[in-house]
């Protein structure tokens, strides 16, 4: 989160800069007579008609250039850092566990592995099982879990794809395993 809130600050401060420079820049091109708009009109309609007038540039305005294309710059990274970490949230190593897990940093567990990789709707379904050795009726998970009959049907359709549980037709509902692979 420190990333983000660094490209937060450079994108405030430099439209804030962006602002300043733009009013100064109002303030300073229409202070000098050279920038009334009638008269560059004028020359470049005379310029057309065969007596050359040289247009008067001011002085300061390569550097307010620069400095525009600088700060727009800035506004532009700032913006995409954002966009970046926004959408691209870092991968939490093994030592930051999800939901204030402890996580040993020496050879992880299977399980501790495996939850790192589930949704958190799936944990929920995962810890349901392990709170009841491993083993439970999927009606009963559902109500745990408070998810919808639909929603845990999906999730242990996954979980069973991924090889993390087994289902066994019992009555009208689902005995649902955890695998031994992930309980020992």
């Amino acid at each position: 989160m420190r990333r983000v809130t660094v490209f937060l600050l450079l994108l405030i401060t430099s439209l804030a800069a962006l602002v300043v420079l733009i009013v100064a820049g109002f303030y300073v091109f229409s202070a000098s007579p050279s920038s009334n708009w009638m008269s560059d009109m004028w020359g470049h309609m005379s310029g057309m008609m065969g007596t050359a007038e040289v247009p008067v540039q001011n002085p300061a305005l390569p550097y307010f250039s620069v400095m525009f294309v600088v700060i727009v710059g800035i506004v532009i990274v700032s913006v995409g850092g954002l966009a970046y970490f926004l959408m691209f949230p870092e991968i939490k190593t093994i030592n930051q566990a999800k939901s204030g897990e402890q996580v040993s940093s020496q050879n992880p567990t299977a399980y501790e592995v495996i939850m790192k990789t589930l949704t958190d709707e799936e944990r929920k379904v995962v810890k349901v099982l392990t709170t009841h050795d491993g083993r439970y009726l999927q009606k009963y998970i559902r109500k745990e879990a408070g998810l919808s009959r639909l929603k845990t049907h999906r999730i242990l359709s996954r979980l069973a794809d991924r090889g993390i549980v087994s289902l066994k037709k019992s009555g009208n509902t689902n005995e649902v395993q955890l695998l031994d692979w992930l309980r020992s």
